[in-house]
């Protein structure tokens, strides 16, 4: 090699001994140099392939970051479902605490009291009760003397003990609510939406806190509920027993719960498999919905008689047996204990009053004028019965068309049941208002507008109502024709939002078909 070569690559090797123009010179000589150049090729590919590597891991590590926040793990998602639900009890609970205490301040301070009159009707009763006497004693206690039972405490204990029995009651609905929807599958958010339309609906947490027992009968119903899907026939056919003794009004259930319970689809002490939501909210079947096709009256009784024989072979079944009679048994078991007890009293002021109740005082009932103009004559039997045809009508005909969405068919039963009832008063709307959240997963309709319009025509349809009676009760104005007519446009608002809601609702059954599921298993 060259001197001046070998000189030149050694000042390379020792960069502090050379000049700037020696390694120009040595650059210049290791460039013209062709194993240079393709290593220098080598080298670049490699950077390029590193860096690709590289950002393509930065871009894999971003994504599942995404992932993992858009779908948290089951601890944390457990977690996060915990802490929203006692939240919204929590919450709630303080809610009713504030308002059974500011009850009480009002009773003592204002002139309107807030303490529901019916509670100090349940007082009264529970007072006689605890000294040996009968509840009946007490005029117009027309209820289960299970009912008196429960407050005897409100005489010794404390005068809010009901109230505070009322309210936990309230609570353990939205609780029972929201395990019905999560048993269903339903996403945590709209579980907790659905909860919310119970638990902060103004007319359900004033019910309890005002002293009214509604919210035990909600509580029992919605347990009826989850025991069948729980498959513990027994059980439920136990507490339908009772509840149908303690508020003799859910005894339009029996024939939709019967339906419901299906050969196919629900075997005792089994627990039988349910249709889960689905985020299209679409049935997880093949199934033509009700609601999107033409049902009439006549088509509805002419599918019920089609092969007699053969239809009521089909429905008797040993679930339909069992829970009739077990149901019937315990109905039977706690009015005669109370038949016994009390007497012809009871039967007549518990259950017979409210078969043959003529109500002069106003109430939403379009009924009401006509029975206030003919009171002072009386009604025969035949007339006091005749009332109850609007809902023997419309009553089979929701259970044959939407028994098998047993949710939705309960709820639609009670929206009519209290809409063509002979009294009607705001505590009923909370028979209705605990079996909301159990369709609202289901439903296409949209808070905007829809169910906006839907929600402001019924609450002006009561607060148009809501001021004919105060001009009537506390002005003394002769307002009645009025009040009627305010009566007829509750009754047309009430039908078209259950319409509305029978248009939007995407029909489901309850019950997976295990027969329909097995035939598509073979094919």
């Amino acid at each position: 090699m060259c001197p001046y070569i070998t000189h030149q690559v050694d000042n390379i090797r020792n960069p502090n001994e050379t000049t700037d123009e020696t390694n120009e010179v040595a650059m210049d000589l290791l460039k013209g140099d062709p194993r240079n150049k393709n290593r220098e090729q080598a080298d670049a590919q490699t950077e390029i392939k590193d860096l690709k590597l590289t950002n393509w891991l930065k871009e894999k590590a971003l994504d599942e970051e995404k992932d993992k926040q858009k779908m948290p793990s089951i601890n944390s998602l457990i977690a996060m479902t915990s802490m929203s639900m006692c939240f919204l009890m929590g919450s709630s609970a303080l809610v009713r605490l504030f308002l059974i205490l500011y009850g009480q301040w009002q009773d003592t301070h204002m002139e309107v009291r807030y303490t529901d009159i019916d509670y100090i009707v349940f007082s009264d009763a529970a007072s006689l009760m605890a000294s040996n006497s009968s509840p009946f004693g007490r005029t117009t206690y027309r209820y289960s003397p299970l009912l008196a039972f429960l407050l005897i405490p409100n005489s010794f204990l404390h005068p809010l003990w009901g109230k505070f029995i009322f309210s936990v009651a309230d609570l353990l609905v939205g609780y029972l609510l929201y395990s019905i929807l999560k048993m269903r599958a339903v996403p945590e958010r709209l579980c907790l939406y659905s909860v919310v339309a119970w638990l902060f609906n103004p007319f359900t947490f004033t019910i309890g806190t005002r002293g009214n027992c509604e919210p035990i009968v909600c509580a029992m119903i919605l347990w009826i509920i989850m025991c069948l899907m729980n498959g513990n026939l027994k059980q439920a056919a136990f507490w339908y027993g009772l509840v149908v003794h303690f508020r003799i009004y859910p005894i339009i259930y029996s024939l939709s719960i019967v339906l419901t319970l299906d050969a196919h689809n629900f075997r005792a002490n089994q627990k039988p498999l349910l249709h889960s939501w689905s985020y299209d909210n679409k049935p997880n079947i093949s199934e033509k919905s009700p609601t999107r096709e033409t049902i009439s009256l006549w088509n509805a009784y002419r599918n019920l008689v089609t092969d007699r024989c053969v239809r009521i072979r089909q429905m008797i079944t040993k679930e339909r047996i069992i829970f009739g009679l077990f149901s019937c048994t315990v109905f039977c078991f706690w009015t005669g204990l109370f038949y016994y007890l009390y007497g012809w009293e009871f039967l007549n002021e518990a259950l017979l009053y409210h078969l043959t109740r003529t109500d002069p005082r106003h109430n939403f009932s379009i009924y009401f004028y006509d029975i206030y103009l003919r009171h002072e004559h009386g009604f025969s039997l035949v007339e006091r019965l005749l009332s109850f045809l609007p809902q023997l009508m419309v009553q089979p005909f929701l259970v044959f068309s939407f028994a098998g969405d047993l949710p939705f068919c309960l709820f639609l039963q009670t929206v009519a049941f209290v809409a063509f009832n002979k009294v009607i008063t705001a505590q009923y709307f909370v028979w209705f208002f605990c079996l909301l959240p159990l369709i609202l997963p289901w439903t296409t309709m949209k808070l905007r507008w829809t169910g906006l319009l839907c929600i402001c025509l019924w609450v002006a349809a009561q607060i148009h109502w809501l001021m004919w009676g105060y001009l009537l009760e506390f002005k003394g104005m002769n307002v009645f024709i009025e009040l009627w007519l305010a009566s007829i446009f509750f009754l047309a608002a009430n039908t078209w939002v259950m319409v509305v809601i029978m248009k939007h609702h995407k029909f489901l059954p309850l019950f997976v078909d295990s027969k329909s599921t097995a035939e598509k298993k073979i094919d």
